[in-house]
């Protein structure tokens, strides 16, 4: 008996040559809207990550750190035709020049101009390339409209790969627990008259359809955007950790970015100076370091200087409670002595306060010489202490 043929979905029957799948797409965009309005998002972040990874959890987080007002587009709800939908049942996916066509079509929307959140792309190689075609389209349209009055729709794109990462384990046991809270959400949910049910998805059912999706995820997203790495800003993110640590390292990666306008390479020039975040993140650890070594260390002087803060400082911010700002002068000889102003700083900022200290130096007369006219005179050092911190509620005027 003959071997049956195996039977080709339609994205392998298509062309797999990104140059020509993105000529067309753009040619067919380009046609249909005009040059002067091919205007993308100014920064797009690509949001990947392996099944069960977080990427519906952390996007609106994202969101807020970079400062997207859209919803993200979702690639998985854009290609949502019935044959598109058969095809993610069994853990695929649809061919790559409708991927692209539909997706690049969707950046089109006005909406997105400021920046965008894509989740689910690029997922293969082809897609990759398309993307970075895309990119130097951007450019060359920047370039082209920059002495026109168009220029500001034109500016330097920005893209972000945003990768969320868990190992295969983890995966599978975070997709069959989806699974599982879909059902009782779904069961306790068709009670209601007003109950909105979740999206069951088949790979959310079973182990093996689960370990294909993975297994689909590494072999052809996972190598596709680890192939970006050197072309755009990349972000690799451990997802297994808990939420708040996954977090803090997305908004590690994402907060700071001095100009939207920076050229990939010279934001990489400018990665060597660490991020505000990243120094108030150790600050606290770093400060009670501090604080213990002055107590074991120099007693006599940090208790001195404990005690001056207790005994004719705080009074006065007390006094200044409502404003949340007390300026204090004070003479004492004490500030003299070296690590003594550094105390003082890390004493309040222990106590939740924020001080600042500026020296200003008189030269008061002490002696008058009444033959000559000379003066002597005496330095005075004067040290004016800023104590900031948060004031009452109550409302004011």
């Amino acid at each position: 008996m003959p071997t049956p043929m195996k039977k080709n979905s339609p994205a392998d029957l298509e062309v797999k040559d990104a140059q020509l799948i993105f000529n067309s797409v753009w040619k067919e965009m380009e046609d249909l809207r005009g040059r002067s309005q091919m205007r993308f998002p100014q920064e797009l972040i690509l949001l990947g990550g392996a099944p069960g990874a977080g990427k519906g959890t952390n996007t609106d987080f994202i969101r807020e750190v970079r400062d997207i007002t859209t919803d993200p587009i979702v690639v998985s709800e854009l290609l949502n035709s019935p044959e598109a939908r058969a095809i993610k049942a069994q853990g695929g996916m649809v061919g790559d020049r409708e991927a692209v066509r539909i997706v690049f079509r969707e950046l089109l929307d006005p909406k997105y101009q400021s920046g965008a959140i894509l989740d689910g792309f690029p997922r293969t190689k082809v897609q990759v390339e398309c993307l970075k075609l895309l990119f130097d389209e951007m450019v060359g349209l920047r370039r082209e409209f920059a002495e026109s009055a168009d220029s500001s729709s034109f500016k330097q794109p920005i893209f972000h790969i945003l990768l969320l990462f868990v190992d295969e384990a983890e995966s599978v046991r975070r997709q069959l627990k989806r699974g599982r809270q879909t059902i009782a959400h779904n069961e306790s949910a068709e009670r209601p008259a007003d109950g909105v049910l979740m999206d069951e998805r088949p790979t959310d059912f079973s182990e093996e359809l689960a370990r294909n999706r993975y297994r689909v995820f590494k072999e052809r997203t996972y190598d596709a955007l680890v192939s970006l790495k050197q072309i755009f800003h990349y972000h690799f993110i451990n997802a297994q950790a808990p939420l708040e640590v996954v977090q803090e390292n997305i908004l590690r990666e994402l907060e700071y970015q001095s100009s939207l306008e920076l050229d990939p390479r010279t934001f990489h020039t400018l990665r060597s100076i660490p991020l505000a975040s990243e120094i108030v993140s150790h600050a606290r650890r770093e400060l009670v370091t501090r604080l213990d070594a002055y107590e074991m260390e120099q007693p006599d002087l940090f208790h001195q200087v404990v005690d001056e803060i207790e005994r004719k400082m705080m009074p006065i911010v007390v006094r200044h409670a409502i404003s949340g700002r007390a300026n204090i002068n004070s003479e004492e000889t004490i500030w003299e002595e070296p690590d003594a102003l550094a105390m003082l700083i890390d004493v309040f900022s222990e106590r939740g306060f924020h001080a600042t200290v500026d020296i200003t130096r008189h030269n008061v007369p002490i002696r008058f010489d009444l033959k000559t006219g000379d003066i002597e005179y005496q330095p005075r050092k004067v040290y004016h202490i800023d104590v900031r911190f948060k004031g009452s509620e109550i409302r004011r005027g």
